[in-house]
């Protein structure tokens, strides 16, 4: 029997083992042979030893079940014991105990092949009622189990929405298990007689008990308080569920408590039908998708198309003689959907008062935001709308350097002075890290001494990077917060939407970090630890400010913008995004702002499709969210395992841990990996709620210099042009692998099948390589993975785009806008002129955005001063798309005329005289 330590995650062990299962009682039902027939039994029986630990917390196939087949085992009824298995099994694995009920009697009829859940059509599967799970947790004997989920039973009506099943646990500790453990439960029904500990002791068990509440907080609570205590819990790891509170304390008990996702308390009674009843509307109220309902039900209207847009209805497709094939590829109703109508049950993107409006604020709430807005031109809008609403020209912007290029395009629009952070280095992977909080806290530190500190308005970062690095979001809010009390932080989520719904990956996202924080400072715990270090950082030193962990002051202002991708990382249709808003100010002083913004970077003929799409992917999220995100993180570290664990593939391919990626500096949890051969998993928990930077385990970097292919010749010409895999990013000598919610086990496997087959073919043609060839096979290796071109840091701008030599904030706008008139700038060859003005000792200031691909972000921004580092990097480039750079002239450099004519920035000084 494989150990438990062998699986990430509790429901991949339990699949597996299933499936185990049905494979040796297959086996056993036929075998003859007494030393193989002991064999299979000593493993059937490790199985089901297994799975007797896990199986209380899902309602299908039940422990009645589950105990009548092992009571088959030990009775010897091999053939119905294999039947039954093989029966479950399926079900489980297609999904068919969810829409009808699984018979496991081999007298009754079945037709498996015909009730299988892959085999329906989607209509049919539409047209299903939703399945769901519901766990009641109180210490009952048998009898009153039975009793329980009888009653339950008998509240179903053929008339309502969903269908549910009850599972019933009797402790905190297994209800804890059960939430975690159970993709399938909606809501939970506590009862009063619960327990605190679980009679469950497996290490699996204990670890997902541990991450998921205060051991020692709980150990000292009183009994009547273990039911309001669960539902404040499982809002920490599962908040879109809805608890329901069965008690015998009085009203005024319950009426102060913090009670978490408890909907109703329901006082020492047993009305079902009310309780059957508040259950349904609970999950309704997650289900509802007002937009997309609204389109649905327009779409059947008949209409007269009397408005502009020849293809609603479709009636410009199925009058046409030579495009019908976009009609048969498309279905009819995503044209019958189509329309411009602003009226008729619809409603306006620009102006929401109906489904819309709804839409946003049902995703407000699974998001966590105080406000929520549609976008349906992709984040990069989204970034220019936030930064455009809040950001007033002469405003200072602390900015990530190698952020998306939208940012940087955003600082234009708005006319801020730019002061870029630089993150720190990967140069054996040819990729920045994140900002390190130390040079963020250094850079408003130097601003405050300036005098400078009342122009900074926000801090821009981009949380996950492309690679997969994380910030500890709470961490850098407060000590930013601690030097600028009001300042306004945008976090871009762009590959981060998804993280809301897993208990591990949420506590660094920013719209729960705000809520945190804006809860943690009102309290007076917290109002005593600020005064108290305010007392012992008197006459503190910069060098002192900057190594102390700060506490924010009390009275701080919690002003937080997110920016998510939901079409990258959840459900949605292309260029479909959302602004998530936590701001205590955004009433009083960015309302207009933002409304203005949005106006202005907004179509006014938006995609309806897309806000559907929105609308749609929040609703599977709320319902299912947790399941599929943990899939997508199950299928990202069972990419690593096999790669790591292969002897084959470690010859040519190497997956980058966090010790790779994060200096040790910045790990303080120690884990250097998620994965180790010797040891097996690591706790991802210990890491996310401690280390300044994380990683992301959901985005898998393979370094591939050992193949002596560089990153894109590795993704082009290889994966996508031999074997038809899609991947996103690459850098000189890395691809990036990225799962998300749609990933299946089946895609990894194909994955690993081909980098294996890659592995072979490398073999088997340095087998045959002649010595010229295997030389030249070595330098290459080696050129790929041992002489690679450090990473510059942003140099500088240029004096005529800074008010003065006190901090280093630079008029970006003034510089993107110089360069409109042709006079003011020239053209420089990079290895010629460009080389030979540099070797001069002479100023070369960038009039263009410059953007290789790989990497992605601006290695020049305009007016900033080309470096003989940045040369040397653009130089060692080998890629072919630079946006803003032409091969045929050269680097768009200012003129040095330009640049004395240019209009110097005013001074805080100046501007104020």
């Amino acid at each position: 029997m494989d150990s438990v330590s062998e699986y990430y995650s509790a429901t991949q062990l339990r699949a597996d083992r299933w499936s185990a299962l049905r494979e040796a009682a297959a086996s056993l039902s036929r075998e003859t042979a007494a030393k193989k027939v002991a064999a299979l039994k000593v493993r059937i029986g490790d199985l089901f030893e297994s799975l007797a630990l896990i199986e209380p917390y899902w309602a299908f196939p039940g422990m009645a079940a589950f105990d009548h087949m092992r009571r088959n085992f030990e009775h010897g009824n091999f053939e119905d014991l294999s039947f039954t298995i093989s029966r479950v099994t399926r079900a489980l694995t297609t999904g068919a105990y969810r829409r009808r009920s699984i018979p496991l009697d081999r007298d009754t009829t079945d037709d498996d092949e015909h009730n299988d859940e892959a085999m329906l059509s989607p209509e049919a599967r539409a047209m299903a009622r939703p399945y769901f799970e519901v766990l009641i947790v109180d210490n009952v004997n048998d009898h009153q189990e039975r009793w329980l989920k009888s009653n339950v039973a008998r509240m179903r009506r053929p008339e309502d929405p969903f269908h549910y099943e009850a599972v019933v646990v009797p402790s905190l500790e297994d209800a804890l298990i059960a939430v975690l453990f159970n993709h399938n439960i909606q809501a939970i029904v506590v009862r009063p007689g619960l327990v605190l500990k679980s009679k469950n002791d497996n290490e699996i068990l204990s670890k997902y008990v541990t991450n998921a509440s205060d051991s020692d907080a709980i150990d000292a609570m009183l009994p009547e308080d273990y039911g309001p205590e669960l539902c404040r819990l499982i809002a920490r790891v599962r908040p879109e569920l809805d608890a329901y509170l069965v008690t015998e304390r009085s009203v005024e008990d319950i009426a102060g408590l913090d009670l978490g996702i408890c909907r109703r308390v329901f006082y020492n009674q047993e009305d079902f039908m009310e309780l059957h009843l508040n259950i349904l509307r609970g999950v309704a109220a997650r289900n509802k998708t007002p937009f997309f309902t609204a389109l649905v039900e327009y779409s059947k209207q008949p209409t007269g198309v009397f408005h502009a847009m020849p293809i609603s209805r479709g009636k410009s497709i199925t009058r046409s003689h030579w495009i019908q094939d976009m009609g048969a590829f498309y279905g009819p109703n995503i044209f019958l959907a189509e329309t411009s109508a602003t009226s008729g049950g619809l409603d306006s993107l620009l102006e929401p008062q109906g489904p819309i409006k709804e839409a946003q604020e049902l995703a407000s709430r699974a998001f966590g935001s105080k406000q929520t807005f549609f976008a349906t031109n992709g984040t990069s809008t989204c970034n220019k709308i936030v930064v455009q609403a809040l950001v007033r020209p002469g405003d200072i912007v602390l900015v990530d350097r190698d952020c998306h290029k939208s940012h940087h395009y955003g600082m234009v629009l708005a006319g801020a002075e730019v002061v870029y952070l630089d993150s720190y280095p990967l140069n054996q992977y040819s990729m920045y890290g994140a900002v390190p909080l130390k040079e963020i806290k250094q850079q408003l530190l130097a601003l405050k001494a300036a005098g400078k500190l009342d122009r900074v308005r926000m801090l821009l970062l981009t949380n996950c990077t492309f690679d997969g690095l994380v910030y500890n979001v709470e961490r850098v809010m407060e000590e930013c917060l601690a030097i600028k009390p009001d300042l306004v932080f945008l976090w871009d989520e762009a590959w981060f939407a998804f993280a809301r719904f897993s208990p591990t990956y949420r506590q660094r996202t920013g719209m729960r970090t705000a809520n945190n924080l804006r809860k943690r400072l009102r309290t007076e715990e917290h109002k005593r630890a600020y005064e108290a270090q305010q007392e012992a950082l008197v006459d503190a030193s910069d060098e002192t400010l900057i190594e102390t962990r700060l506490i924010a002051p009390p009275e701080a202002r919690i002003r937080v913008y997110a920016t998510q991708s939901t079409h990258k990382t959840l459900t949605s249709l292309r260029q479909g995004s959302m602004i998530h808003v936590n701001d205590q100010d955004f009433k009083g002083e960015v309302e207009q702002s933002f409304h203005e913004a949005y106006m202005t970077h907004t179509s006014t003929s938006p995609n309806y499709q897309i806000i559907a799409s929105l609308d749609v992917g929040r609703r599977q999220v709320e319902l299912e969210g947790f399941e599929f995100v943990q899939r997508q993180i199950e299928a990202a570290m069972a990419m690593r395992k096999a790669v790591s664990s292969h002897p084959l593939l470690q010859k040519y391919f190497k997956v980058l841990t966090a010790g790779d990626m994060i200096p040790e500096r910045y790990r303080q949890s120690g884990v250097t990996s998620y994965f180790d051969n010797e040891q097996g998993w690591t706790d991802m928990w210990d890491c996310w709620e401690q280390d300044d930077f994380v990683l992301d385990a959901t985005r898998v970097t393979l370094a591939v210099g050992g193949t002596g292919w560089d990153g894109d010749t590795f993704k082009t010409q290889i994966l996508m042009d031999k074997y038809g895999i899609q991947i996103n990013k690459t850098s000189r000598n890395t691809v990036l692998f990225m799962t998300n919610i749609g990933t299946t086990r089946s895609s990894v496997a194909y994955l690993i099948e081909v980098l294996v087959e890659i592995a072979n073919e490398l073999d088997e043609l340095l087998d045959d390589a002649s010595k010229m060839e295997r030389l030249s096979f070595d330098r290459r290796v080696k050129n790929l993975t041992e002489n690679y071109p450090p990473l510059p840091d942003f140099s500088r701008f240029h004096d005529a785009f800074r008010p003065d030599d006190l901090t280093p904030e630079g008029d970006i706008r003034t510089a993107y806008y110089l360069s409109y008139d042709e006079k003011n700038c020239d053209y420089l060859e990079l290895d010629g002129s460009l080389k030979e003005a540099l070797e001069s000792d002479q100023e070369v200031v960038s009039a263009s955005f410059i953007i290789p691909y790989p990497p992605g972000f601006p290695i020049l921004v305009p007016g900033q001063v080309v470096s003989r580092e940045i040369l040397a990097f653009m130089l060692a480039l080998d890629v072919n798309e630079i946006h803003g750079y032409r091969a045929d002239l050269g680097l768009r450099v200012f003129t040095p005329e330009a640049l004395i004519a240019s209009p110097k920035p005013k001074s805080i000084t100046t501007a104020a005289e």
